[in-house]
């Protein structure tokens, strides 16, 4: 593993049991005090409430979620607009050009600013971000400073960059933009074509994260693997999310295609952790282990879940992780998924720590049941409103909508679910739209505002085919989808059960989220 700054270890301790770090001031948590302060709410959802926030006390508050506000100060917000003016000239995310070049040598410039500290990278198909997000949580609650850099975002560029624990504050987006570009300028006129947007915002976050500075980077790739701009970095734990189709016109035809381009952040001496994956893309994944001598944990092998089960909020799980059993860890998220990506983001931890190679103990439970119980996930199975629920999820793949799909009736049991269906060109929609139809009873199609927005239309001729004309509405705006949907669910009356999931992007979600207030 990486060799770690001596003074930014204070949870790492040879001669003790478990990896400790200081408990966090006691909340109050008296379950009947919590439900004579709803006393001019009904008594059942008095009691459902107050059992939701006393779950929550067994750890350190929620993170909230983390989706920064738009600026107050006219100067930082015109600021903010030039720069998002000048990165909109520069090649966006969806134009790749499979070479590292660009980004090494305005690393080099910059003086290597990712070699400033240790990380932890992550690539995969699903879960990526909310796998971050609770290995962020983990780290910091063992009192390590972290910076966490993902993608896409929700609302804001800047929550793409984030140091301990939130966005990166716009100001300080704004003085890194400044720092880099001189150097940005010189890489530009110095190669054929210039630093895309997604090499650009890498270069903030590496040298955000050294400036601050951080003891540990997490960061999870744009796409692929192997020639994603984030692969300038050397993560002592490599993180595989479960690998299914998706831009199978860039990174191959078959999962085991796709593996072997996300193979490429394996790095020499390195432990990688993997979710379960289809038997091609594992097999792809451990051969490139061995060749590059790296350790391999397998999650359903080294580490998994124990068992799980519905709770008010989330759902309360048992993890075996590398160094031994995890019992009575709350998580405020929805679905199986969710679950399995905490045992990803656990075993990743123990890993950093040297849990499993150097260490067979365990971290300490109550230490990491506090920051299991503080994750946040904006935009994934995200509730953002009530009668009618609504829920929010950025599923935008087969593998995503199945996922979601069962979640979604696992954790709410609609009594009648109604979509709202905004995508981006180029996904495989009949896929998405087959894995959710067995749970939506009606469909609104719509339109996000990004130029990659499927037509409505368009949509609306293929959701036909799998739902039939009578349960698909067409909606261009998306503001008008979503007062369609609300109406739809009204109609069951405030008491039927009814809900309404927003769902097929990121950029969709996000553009609800704003729409129902949200920020």
């Amino acid at each position: 593993m990486s060799e770690r700054p001596e003074s930014s270890d204070p949870g790492h301790d040879d001669t003790s049991e478990e990896f400790t770090a200081d408990d966090s001031p006691s909340l109050p948590d008296e379950f009947a005090e919590l439900i004579a302060q709803e006393t001019d709410r009904d008594p059942d959802l008095a009691v459902i409430e107050a059992g939701s926030r006393t779950l929550r006390t067994l750890g350190t508050a929620p993170q909230g979620d983390q989706v920064p506000a738009r600026p107050t100060d006219p100067e930082v917000a015109a600021a903010l607009r030039e720069i998002e003016a000048e990165l909109a000239t520069r090649w966006p995310e969806t134009k790749l050009d499979p070479s590292l070049e660009r980004i090494e040598a305005l690393m080099d410039v910059l003086g290597e600013p990712q070699r400033a500290y240790p990380a932890i990278h992550i690539t995969g198909t699903n879960g990526k971000t909310s796998t971050a997000r609770m290995i962020e949580a983990l780290l910091a609650a063992f009192e390590l400073r972290t910076g966490r850099y993902t993608s896409p975002h929700v609302q804001s560029y800047t929550e793409r960059i984030s140091l301990d624990g939130a966005p990166i504050p716009y100001e300080k987006f704004i003085e890194t933009y400044q720092d880099v570009k001189p150097y940005a300028d010189m890489v530009d006129a110095a190669q054929e074509h210039r630093l895309s947007f997604f090499e650009f915002l890498t270069a903030m976050a590496y040298a955000a994260f050294a400036d601050a500075p951080v003891d540990v980077a997490v960061v999870e790739v744009g796409m692929g693997g192997s020639w994603d701009a984030t692969n300038v970095v050397d993560g002592s734990v490599a993180v595989i999310t479960p690998i299914s189709l998706d831009h199978t016109d860039r990174l191959g035809e078959t999962p085991g295609e796709i593996a072997a381009e996300k193979a490429g952040i394996i790095k020499k001496d390195s432990t990688v952790v993997m979710a379960q994956q289809p038997v091609d893309a594992a097999q792809v994944l451990l051969k490139r282990a061995v060749e590059v001598d790296a350790t391999v944990a397998r999650e359903g092998m080294e580490f998994g879940v124990v068992s799980r089960e519905v709770a008010v909020g989330g759902q309360m799980l048992t993890l075996r992780g590398l160094g031994g059993e995890y019992p009575d860890v709350y998580l405020p998220l929805h679905g199986e998924h969710m679950a399995h990506n905490a045992a990803v983001a656990l075993a990743a931890v123990e890993a950093f720590f040297g849990i499993g190679s150097q260490h067979s103990r365990t971290l300490d439970p109550d230490t990491v049941r506090r920051a299991f119980a503080s994750v946040s996930s904006p935009g994934r199975m995200e509730v953002v409103r009530r009668s009618p629920t609504v829920v929010l999820d950025a599923a935008h793949n087969p593998a995503g909508g199945q996922a979601v799909a069962a979640a979604v009736q696992e954790a709410f049991g609609f009594s009648r679910l109604i979509g709202v269906l905004g995508v981006s060109g180029g996904k495989d929609v009949r896929g998405l739209l087959e894995a959710l139809e067995p749970v939506l009873a009606e469909v609104v199609v719509t339109q996000n505002s990004s130029p990659r927005g499927m037509d409505a239309d368009a949509l609306a001729g293929i959701a036909v085919e799998v739902f039939g004309e009578d349960r698909v509405q067409v909606e261009p705006r998306l503001d008008d989808a979503l007062e369609a949907a609300i109406t739809l669910a009204e109609e069951e009356g405030e008491y039927s059960g009814a809900g309404v999931l927003v769902t097929g992007s990121v950029i969709t979600v996000g553009e609800a989220r704003l729409l129902l207030g949200k920020e």
